[in-house]
């Protein structure tokens, strides 16, 4: 079972006068418990490629498939969520839980079943329903309006969770908040979150697909990106803090060995190679 798009090809307004390319031959691939890592400066189709992901663009080049079947709106419903970078626009109802609840009753479970649902989820994101589930969405801080809209998205149980911008505008308390949301829902969904950061999401990512002017400048493990972090400059963007420290020092001469996201034996590394200097 997979989300798979391959050799995506998208042009908005095609045909007109005002058409412009935003993506060229593009891959994707997420299977049930993998995380993946879409990066790329504004305007590099990695937003694009999540909507084409969901189901939401009609029109793109190349194939795209579900779990074997064509992807298409009606294939992607109740098996693809999606959490949009405005995630407060997704909340409507007069209570947050009412607003969880709604996925779950939309997808023809029972009014007791979707307010389980909803409750779980909300506990999963760290919003206690007996805190939370009873006050206005709209009362929410930026970062509990964003876990909510999560919680929205997992309440009806995607196979295929998509996170457009997930910590774009928050503090670093609702940042740390929402990554360890995404490692936990990978254990029942396979996850594509789209950054223009790498900071939250690398250390767990399975895989990174790094986007350059609608071009994938790399597609592959996120192990291998840490170790030679280059796509990075190619696509305009900036490695991890603790990435571009060990770049430093190798562009120096010194010998660092293998880069590391870990910022203890990344420190160590760097003691070492400095001391013997």
């Amino acid at each position: 079972m997979s989300l798979t798009l391959e050799g995506i090809g998208y042009t908005y307004a095609a045909g007109t006068g005002y058409s412009q390319r935003a993506l060229e031959s593009v891959s994707l691939c997420v299977a049930p418990g993998e995380i993946v890592l879409v990066l790329g400066a504004t305007g590099s189709g990695k937003s694009t490629l999540l909507r084409i992901a969901a189901g939401l663009l009609d029109g793109a080049e190349g194939s795209a498939t579900i779990d074997g079947e064509p992807l298409t709106r009606k294939t992607a419903r109740g098996r693809v969520g999606m959490v949009f970078q405005d995630a407060e626009s997704q909340l409507f109802a007069e209570t947050v839980a009412a607003d969880v609840a709604f996925g779950p009753r939309n997808m023809g479970r029972s009014e007791a079943e979707a307010d389980a649902a909803a409750s779980e989820a909300l506990v999963s994101v760290g919003l206690p329903p007996a805190e939370y589930g009873e006050r206005s969405p709209f009362s929410l801080s930026g970062g509990e309006a964003r876990r909510a809209a999560i919680a929205g998205v997992l309440a009806f149980a995607p196979r295929y969770l998509l996170l457009d911008e997930p910590t774009a505008g928050l503090d670093a308390l609702g940042r740390r908040a929402v990554s360890a949301i995404v490692s936990e829902a990978r254990g029942h969904a396979g996850i594509v979150v789209v950054s223009h950061s790498a900071e939250e999401f690398l250390g767990v990512a399975d895989r990174v697909l790094v986007l350059a002017s609608g071009r994938a400048v790399y597609d592959g493990p996120a192990a291998d990106i840490i170790a030679e972090p280059a796509p990075f400059a190619d696509a305009g963007l900036l490695a991890p803090d603790v990435l571009r420290v060990q770049m430093l020092a190798r562009a120096r001469g010194h010998d660092v060995g293998r880069f590391t996201l870990d910022p203890a034996r990344a420190a160590a590394s760097l003691a070492r190679v400095f001391g013997s200097a």
